[in-house]
């Protein structure tokens, strides 16, 4: 069984609607879900579908360790993303995990990649459908 955790801040939005989508076709993940800030947290929470709740820079930090996969969006490894929500600790937890990344582009924060359209659903189901994949992966 794969240990996928999901980081989200702000809202939480996106963070709740991939551990929704990740448990549909993943069933038998270990999902934990790290919120920068309380509200991102109490949002995924809602979903019901995750196994371990956390929030804060030390949860990031301790999760990414341990995770397979590691999902949010693109700011996750950036410093400084997310309005200041992401400390440089916990960028570069993420970024120097030996997990595997799958980051979901966002124009946002200061931040334009290239070829994303705005609020696409398809570029969600695309990540979790990668996901997927690898679980499917020995």
């Amino acid at each position: 069984m794969k240990k996928i955790l999901v980081i989200d801040g702000q809202g939480g939005r996106l963070g709740r609607r991939l551990v929704e989508e990740i448990r549909k076709k993943c069933p038998e993940a270990e999902i934990t879900a790290v919120g920068t800030n309380s509200m991102a947290t109490g949002n995924m929470m809602r979903s019901e579908c995750v196994n371990h709740l956390a929030t804060g820079e030390n949860a990031v930090i301790v999760c990414a360790r341990d995770a397979d996969i590691i999902v949010g969006p693109i700011g996750i490894a950036t410093a400084d993303a997310m309005l200041g929500e992401i400390s440089p600790a916990m960028a570069n937890a993420v970024a120097s995990s030996p997990a595997y990344r799958v980051l979901v582009p966002m124009n946002l924060c200061r931040t334009y990649v290239a070829g994303v359209a705005q609020g696409s659903s398809a570029i969600l189901e695309d990540a979790v459908d990668h996901i997927a994949h690898l679980m499917e992966e020995r």
